[in-house]
C-alpha cells in the first residue's frame, strides 16, 4: 500500500525523509482516496524536469500535477462553496506570489498564491475543512502549495473540472483585441497565425470538437487558430502531454481525468492520433513552437456563443 508521504508543513519541516511513492502503482487510487484534509503525496523525483499541468477535481476535493505527462503529486484541496462556486475551466497561470494578501476579503493571507483569473480566484494555501469552503480559490496544504510553487511557471495549464460538466476555456483576459466582435473574427474567421503576439512561455492547445476548431495558445495568449477535422465522437474532456519528439514522430501522452486511476499516461497510439486532420499549414507552423511538454485539451464543447451543444467561455479584453 502507498502510503503518503508529506503530510502538511509540519511533517515536511521536522520528520525524516522517507521513499517516496510511486505515483504509478496500481494501489495508488487507494492511498489518493484514503487522504485526509490536509495531506498529500509528493513524487518530483519521477519526472524530475519538464512544464507542469495541474488538474483540479472539485468533486474529489484532489488536485493532481503532472510533469511532462507523469504524476508527481496529488493532494487535498478545499474549492468554493455554495455561493462562491470554483468555476470550472482550462486557465493558465497568470501571476505568481510568495507572500500575496486578498484584494476582496479583508487582506486574508493568500501564501504561495498562484493566479488563475483577474476576478480573484487562484490556488494558494489555506484552511482545508474537508469540504468545499473557500470564496472560489482552491485552497491547498502549506507544504503542498509551496513545493507546487516551486515547480511551476506563468503560462502553464490549469484544468477545473466538478467531474459533471465540460471544462470551460478561460484564458487571460489580455487575449487579442480590445473589440470582442474583433477577436472573435480573427479566432474563428479562418486560419491565423500569429506567434510574435506572445513570443515566449508554454504552450497549449485547446480543440473543439463542436467547432471542428484548434486554437493555440503561449503564456496563456492566443497565437493560432485553425479549422480542424475529427473523425468520430468526442463524448468527454481528455487532456494530453507532449512528451518527446523522436525523429520527426511527436509522442503525446493521455493525462488520467479524475475518476481515472492516476497510474500515470499512456501514449497515444498512432490510429487515435490519424482522428484529427490539421490543415498542413499550420501543422508545419506549429512545429516550431510545440515542444516536449506542451499541452493539449480535447472537449466536445464548442469555444463561443453559437457553437452546437455546451459553450466554453472565451475571455477577451475587458471582460
Amino acid at each position: 500500500m502507498i502510503r503518503t508521504l508529506l503530510l502538511g508543513s509540519f511533517l515536511l519541516l521536522s520528520a525524516p525523509v522517507r521513499a517516496a511513492p510511486s505515483l504509478q502503482d496500481a494501489t495508488v487510487g487507494q492511498a489518493v482516496a484514503a487522504l485526509k484534509p490536509g495531506d498529500y503525496i509528493w513524487a518530483p523525483q519521477v519526472a524530475p524536469e519538464g512544464p507542469v499541468v495541474v488538474v483540479v477535481s472539485i468533486a474529489q476535493q484532489r488536485a493532481y500535477a503532472y510533469r511532462n505527462g507523469v504524476p508527481i503529486g496529488i493532494s487535498t484541496v478545499s474549492t468554493g462553496r455554495t455561493g462562491y462556486e470554483t468555476p470550472t475551466g482550462v486557465f493558465t497561470i497568470l501571476q505568481k506570489k510568495v507572500d500575496h494578501k486578498s484584494n476582496l476579503y479583508d487582506d486574508a493571507p493568500m501564501p504561495f498564491m498562484q493566479r488563475l483569473t483577474w476576478t480573484g480566484i487562484a490556488m494558494h494555501a489555506g484552511n482545508l475543512p474537508g469540504y468545499p469552503a473557500s470564496h472560489g480559490c482552491v485552497r491547498l496544504p502549506i507544504g503542498f502549495a509551496k513545493l507546487l510553487y516551486g515547480v511551476t511557471r506563468l503560462g502553464l495549464t490549469v484544468i477545473v473540472t466538478d467531474g459533471a460538466e465540460v471544462p470551460r476555456f478561460a484564458p487571460t483576459p489580455t487575449i487579442l483585441s480590445t473589440d470582442p466582435i474583433t477577436a472573435s473574427a480573427e479566432l474563428f474567421g479562418g486560419m491565423l497565425w500569429q506567434p510574435e503576439r506572445s513570443p515566449t512561455g508554454p504552450v497549449s492547445i485547446i480543440i473543439s470538437a463542436a467547432d471542428q476548431r484548434m486554437l493555440v495558445l503561449r503564456n496563456g495568449v492566443p497565437i493560432g487558430s485553425a479549422p480542424v477535422r475529427i473523425i468520430g465522437e468526442v463524448t468527454g474532456t481528455t487532456a494530453y502531454t507532449l512528451g518527446s519528439i523522436e525523429g520527426g514522430i511527436y509522442r503525446w501522452m493521455k493525462l488520467p481525468m479524475p475518476g481515472e486511476t492516476p497510474e500515470g499516461p499512456v501514449e497515444v497510439a498512432p490510429d487515435e492520433r490519424a482522428r484529427l486532420i490539421v490543415p498542413e499549414a499550420i501543422r508545419q507552423a506549429m512545429a516550431g513552437v510545440v515542444t516536449p511538454g506542451t499541452t493539449t485539451v480535447v472537449t466536445p464543447d464548442a469555444l463561443r456563443s453559437g457553437g452546437a451543444g455546451k459553450t466554453m467561455t472565451v475571455m477577451t479584453a475587458g471582460e
